[in-house]
C-alpha cells in the first residue's frame, strides 16, 4: 500500500462558546479544526486531526506532502524522522510540529483502518475504558456559569472537574481563591478538583497560591508558571504538597526529557496534537513511566481516548464541553463518557471518526 495524495480540510465554527484563560488577553470566540486526509492506492484513507493555527495547513501542503506521497504508511518511524528533518530549519517546535503531529495521527488512523482494528487495539490495549475529568471553568465565566458547569459534570456522573485560575495574568488572586472555594463547596468533598493556571503566575506567587488552594483540597496545580520555566516549575513542585501537572506546551520526547529530568512535573501532560503525534506521544508516556510518573493528556480528547487505553500509567483523560460542542458539529458520531469512564467504539477501525459532509460543506475555510 502506498500513499497517493495528501489533502486538507479546515473547518471553522464562528458561534462556538467564547473562552478565556489566565494568559489570553480577551475571550476567544469561534473554533476551528484542521483535518489531514492521507489517500492510498488501496482505497483506505487516514484522517489526521490537527490544530488549525495560522501556517499549519501550509506546512502540511508545502512542507510535508512530498515526504509522504509515494511512501508506505506502515513505516511510521521512518516517516516521522523524515518529517522531523524536513522542518529542521524552521520548526523544531510550534507550527511545524502541529503539522507533523496531525500527519502522524493520520498515519496511525490509516494503519488501523487497513488492519480493521480500532486504534487502541493496534497500539496494544491496557484497558478498554478510562477515567475522565470534566474540564472548563474558564476565567471569563461568571461565578454562576462556573458553578453551573462544574456541578453539571458531577450530575453527569463525572467525579473529577478542572477549572481555570490565574485570572488576568495572575493579578486577581483573591478572586481565584474565592472561585476555587466556591467550586469545592458546590461539588462536595468527594469530587476531585483540579486547577489550571495556564502559565499565569510567577514561581513565588504560585507557591503562595498553591498553599491557599490546599485548603480546598485541589488534586493538581496545572501550568503554575511559564511552560519554559522548568526551574520555576521545580521550585513550585518542591515547595508545595499539591502535585504539579504540566506538558501541554512541550514538544517531542527531547522536551519531555528536559522537563522530567529537571524535576518540573509530577503529572505529565503530552498533547498528541503538539508533541509529534501518536508516535511521539507513546514514547513520552513510556518515558514518564520510567520515572514512575502518571500521564494525563491535554485536549484532543477523541484521539487521546485511544492512546489512554494503551498505557499502564494513565491518570485520567480530559473531557471538555468546548470540544464536545464542535466535535458534535465536525463528526457524524463519536463515543460519550458514561458515569465518569469512557470507551472507544470497539468495532470501528482507526479513530472511528467520520467527518459530517454537511459540516464540510457549511463550515469549510
Amino acid at each position: 500500500m502506498k500513499i497517493t495524495e495528501v489533502t486538507t480540510t479546515e473547518l471553522y465554527y464562528p458561534d462556538a462558546q467564547p473562552t478565556q484563560d489566565s494568559t489570553t488577553p480577551a475571550p476567544l470566540s469561534g473554533r476551528g479544526q484542521l483535518f489531514i486526509h492521507l489517500h492510498t492506492d488501496e482505497g483506505y484513507e487516514g484522517l489526521g486531526v490537527c490544530q488549525s493555527s495560522p501556517g499549519v495547513r501550509q506546512v502540511v501542503e508545502y512542507g510535508l506532502r512530498d515526504v509522504l506521497v509515494g511512501r508506505d504508511p506502515f513505516a511510521t518511524e521512518r516517516l516521522w524522522e523524515d518529517m522531523f528533518w524536513r522542518v529542521r530549519g524552521y520548526g523544531r517546535k510550534g507550527v511545524a510540529f502541529l503539522a507533523i503531529s496531525g500527519a502522524d495521527v493520520g498515519l496511525w488512523d490509516l494503519k488501523a483502518k487497513a488492519l480493521g482494528l480500532p486504534l487502541y487495539r493496534l497500539l496494544g490495549p491496557y484497558a478498554d475504558s478510562v477515567p475522565v475529568y470534566g474540564s472548563g471553568g474558564w476565567t471569563n465565566f461568571s461565578e454562576a456559569e462556573l458553578l453551573d458547569e462544574m456541578t453539571g459534570y458531577v450530575q453527569d456522573g463525572i467525579p473529577r472537574v478542572k477549572m481555570k485560575v490565574g485570572k488576568d495574568f495572575g493579578r486577581s488572586e483573591r478572586e481565584d481563591i474565592r472561585r476555587v472555594e466556591q467550586v469545592r463547596r458546590a461539588v462536595g468533598d468527594d469530587v476531585a478538583v483540579y486547577v489550571d493556571a495556564n502559565n499565569g503566575y510567577y514561581a513565588k506567587q504560585a507557591v503562595y497560591m498553591a498553599r491557599e488552594f490546599e485548603h480546598s483540597q485541589v488534586g493538581w496545580f496545572e501550568e503554575p508558571v511559564l511552560a519554559d520555566d522548568i526551574a520555576g516549575l521545580a521550585e513550585v513542585r518542591r515547595a508545595v504538597s499539591v502535585p504539579v501537572a504540566t506538558g501541554e506546551h512541550e514538544y517531542t520526547k527531547l522536551g519531555f526529557k528536559e522537563l522530567i529530568a529537571g524535576g518540573g512535573t509530577d503529572i505529565v501532560q503530552p498533547d498528541v496534537g503538539r508533541v509529534g503525534g501518536v508516535t511521539e506521544w507513546m514514547k513520552v508516556a513510556h518515558l514518564a513511566q520510567s520515572f514512575n510518573l502518571p500521564v494525563a493528556p491535554h485536549a484532543v480528547q477523541l484521539v487521546h481516548l485511544h492512546l489512554a487505553c494503551a498505557v499502564p500509567n494513565l491518570k485520567v483523560v480530559e473531557y471538555m464541553n468546548t470540544s464536545l460542542e464542535t466535535d458534535a458539529i465536525w463528526y457524524t458520531d463519536f463515543p460519550k463518557q458514561q458515569g465518569g469512564t469512557w470507551s472507544p467504539y470497539p468495532d470501528r477501525p482507526g479513530l472511528g471518526l467520520e467527518l459530517d459532509p454537511y459540516a464540510v460543506e457549511k463550515w469549510a475555510v
